[in-house]
């Protein structure tokens, strides 16, 4: 009787109570609602919301509003901009955050833990602050006009990539860091003692250990550096060169704002970040819960 009167004590705890689920439901409809009333907006024509009014449903839907935003915004640059700086950024950051992980995690030395705070003290400090400082610092920075045809790294990918990295990898290398830290310390050390060099065992033992924990950081470094607005609009001038979270510009106009036409660009802008959090939702999903059932 005891052991049936504790493992219904435990099914009760496992089963979420009714109000739990009325609230999970009721915060996924608050968080809706605006992707839900920016769709709404970018659906109707324009002339329908200034005779009706934004909050009405009377006249036409159609996808008109998602055309003139395409073209007029020069979305199909744009979008490739932003994979120019994203996926180099996110497989750079992803690097050396897993190399940087696997040394304060594996090994005991001197500066091991010194290296892991200041990566992660790093993350407390508002960009911002350092907008100016390295802006200068690129400014003078020379470069061949083959190169670049500013003479300096302003208005090119490369200095987007480099500020971006920089500012992420912290917070990969903190995370990854505690995902290595509960890997077992058998695994490495029966591959040293079979002949395994250091490279060996991070390449071969530890990075595909780590695929879950990769999985879930990829997924928010594509949609942080993809959503990124201030680095780009900062560092790059010519505005062919920038990416699609400033692509929402060209259509502003300069006396009166199509807020049907902005909102067709916004639900633009989001769509690669829906269907890649879709696509590697399971990934995701299991990445932040890695650990969760233990014990």
């Amino acid at each position: 009787m005891a052991v049936l009167h504790g493992q219904s004590a435990r099914t009760r705890l496992k089963r979420p109570h009714y109000g739990t689920h009325l609230f999970l439901i009721a915060m996924a409809i608050l968080w809706l609602i605006p992707f839900v009333w920016a769709l709404f907006t970018a659906l109707r024509p324009k002339a329908d919301t200034d005779k009706y009014g934004y909050f009405s449903f009377g006249g036409a839907f159609n996808l008109d509003n998602f055309i003139a935003a395409w073209n007029q915004g020069g979305f199909a640059t744009y979008f490739g901009n932003s994979v120019i700086i994203t996926v180099p950024t996110v497989i750079l950051t992803l690097l050396l955050a897993s190399m940087m992980a696997f040394a304060v995690s594996r090994f005991t030395w001197k500066f091991n833990v010194t290296l892991l705070i200041m990566f992660t003290a790093g993350n407390l400090l508002p960009p911002q602050v350092l907008a100016a400082p390295l802006f200068e610092m690129f400014k003078h920075f020379n470069l061949p006009y083959s190169v670049s045809d500013s003479g300096n790294l302003l208005n090119t990918y490369v200095a987007v990539i480099a500020v971006d990295t920089a500012f992420q990898i912290g917070f990969c290398t903190f995370v990854l860091s505690n995902y290595m830290k509960a890997l077992p310390q058998d695994l490495t050390e029966a591959a040293f003692v079979d002949g395994a060099g250091v490279w060996r065992q991070y390449w071969a033992i530890i990075m595909p250990l780590t695929r879950p924990a990769f999985a879930a950081l990829g997924t928010l470094e594509v949609i942080w550096i993809y959503n990124d607005f201030f680095w780009p609009l900062l560092l790059i001038q010519s505005g062919n060169r920038l990416p699609i979270t400033t692509a929402i510009h060209n259509l502003q106009g300069q006396f009166l704002s199509n807020y049907n036409l902005l909102a067709a660009g916004a639900i633009i802008t989001i769509i690669p970040t829906l269907i890649i959090y879709i696509v590697l939702q399971k990934q995701f999903v299991a990445g932040l819960t890695l650990g969760a059932s233990k014990g």
